[in-house]
């Protein structure tokens, strides 16, 4: 798309004056200070949802005023919230936010340059192709998709623009997950032979909304633009509060935890995807009306298309009945393991010399390497507020809105890290293992392409 003047003459402007810093003697943020309105992001929300409110827009304060970013809008299909969020963020921001009914009011706002779209789980690629194509840089939550038909479109439409799009697995800003991933390219773990991850819980309430519920009206909403492209079902407030425990709706576990965590695979790896997943579990404990199990385990199996012999598994497994969330992400080698709670690297489990001897073999026992400070850990984001990881994720999106730079989490990330979910979909709902046609870019259960 092309720019509009406003936009050309932003990033010329700043193009210019970064050629003076250095003479000028003004750090980024001194320069900051002199940047005029005509300067300015102007940021729309796109969904006032909790997870804007008590962590993105957290995480979004602590850099605007130094960026000079502002939001300006704030779009929400229920009225409920939408009045909500524009009483909150006048009063956060300090001068008058525009509520729109719908992402087309947004989008014909003079001079919207972002947003900022923490939607339901399986409007997001579908949203982030509406940002795109309206000349918006955008900061996507994941789930990026839920299905591969949105995840091709959004890869797509985000590809035909150089609209900067960063989606939300903040683990990509994390120091301590850059040591690791560092440490891992560089040779110094060894091959892979195994990955741990787990997500625990004990929350009857986890995902659930009912006092919102309760005040959520047919009326009030629009439940067909709520829908998108998924089938028509009738009216339900807990399908549209409560939608991460309704397939299609979100995968539940999947598309909320298991995408954070292996994303690190494919990051750390390279790989961009399985080769197979299986998995099993069922809803054991909380019998309330929901379709997403509360107990899952998938395994993975991860290694070159054209090398079968070559590769290393994958289990993500996650309970919301037991538990204190506690992300665990562990890496194993021949030589010890790669631990993201503990932030360090180890002999642990290693090849040890009392049994590589007797095989004529040496032993094999990695060193111990801090990858982070101790108080920098795997955070369970999602109700912690701005977290370190958040704030860092947040903020490398508004430099690269600056720069245009691509961001930590490309878009590529969120393709990649949707089609291991969208896997884990099939093999959940079909009972069947999931596999990737790499040609068609299409997911397969029982020699079918899989849909729903």
């Amino acid at each position: 798309m092309i720019e509009s003047r406003r936009k050309f003459i932003k990033q010329t402007t700043i193009a210019a004056a970064g050629t003076y810093l250095g003479t000028m003697g003004l750090s980024a943020k001194s320069y900051a200070r002199i940047l005029g309105a005509n300067d300015r992001v102007q940021v729309g929300v796109v969904g006032f949802s909790d997870r804007f409110k008590t962590s993105l827009f957290p995480a979004f304060l602590a850099s605007n005023k130094e960026l000079n970013f502002d939001i300006v809008a704030v779009s929400d299909i229920w009225k409920y919230r939408r009045e909500l969020g524009q009483a909150y963020l006048k009063e956060k921001m300090a001068h008058e936010v525009k509520a729109c009914v719908n992402n087309d009011e947004l989008y014909r706002l003079k001079d919207l340059d972002a947003v900022i779209i923490s939607t339901a789980d399986f409007q997001h690629a579908l949203h982030a192709i509406e940002a795109v194509r309206a000349g918006c840089d955008a900061y996507v939550e994941k789930p990026f998709a839920e299905t591969m038909e949105d995840n091709w479109a959004a890869l797509k439409a985000v590809r035909a623009t150089d609209r900067i799009v960063q989606i939300g697995s903040q683990r990509r800003s994390g120091a301590n997950y850059h040591a690791a991933n560092e440490f891992i390219k560089a040779g110094k773990f060894g091959d892979i032979t195994m990955v741990e991850l787990t997500w625990n819980v004990n929350q009857p309430g986890r995902w659930r909304r009912p006092e919102l519920v309760a005040k959520c009206k047919e009326q009030d909403t629009d439940w067909k633009r709520f829908l998108m492209n998924r089938p028509y079902e009738a009216w339900d407030p807990r399908k549209y509060l409560e939608y991460r425990l309704f397939w299609p709706y979100s995968s539940g576990m999947p598309g909320q935890w298991m995408s954070h965590q292996i994303d690190t695979v494919h990051w750390f790896t390279g790989l961009k995807h399985p080769r197979s997943v299986v998995a099993n579990g069922g809803i054991y404990q909380w019998k309330d009306g929901r379709r997403n199990w509360d107990t899952t385990t998938a395994v993975f199996d991860y290694g070159p298309a054209d090398e079968p012999d070559k590769g290393f598994q994958v289990v993500f497994s996650s309970r919301m009945h037991n538990g204190d969330e506690r992300p665990a992400e562990i890496y194993y080698s021949n030589g010890g393991e790669l631990n993201l709670i503990t932030n360090k690297v180890s002999p642990a489990g290693g090849l040890q010399e009392r049994f590589a001897a007797p095989m004529h073999m040496k032993a094999n026992l990695l060193p111990e390497v801090s990858l982070a400070d101790k108080s920098v850990r795997a955070v369970a984001s999602a109700n912690t507020g701005a977290d370190v990881l958040t704030v860092n994720h947040m903020r490398n999106w508004m430099e690269c809105v600056r720069s245009r730079k691509q961001p930590n989490a490309p878009v590529e990330a969120g393709y990649y890290h949707s089609i291991a979910n969208i896997m884990t979909n099939a093999a959940v709902r079909t009972g069947y293992k999931a596999t990737f046609d790499e040609q068609k870019q299409e997911v397969m259960a029982d020699g079918k392409v899989f849909k729903y």
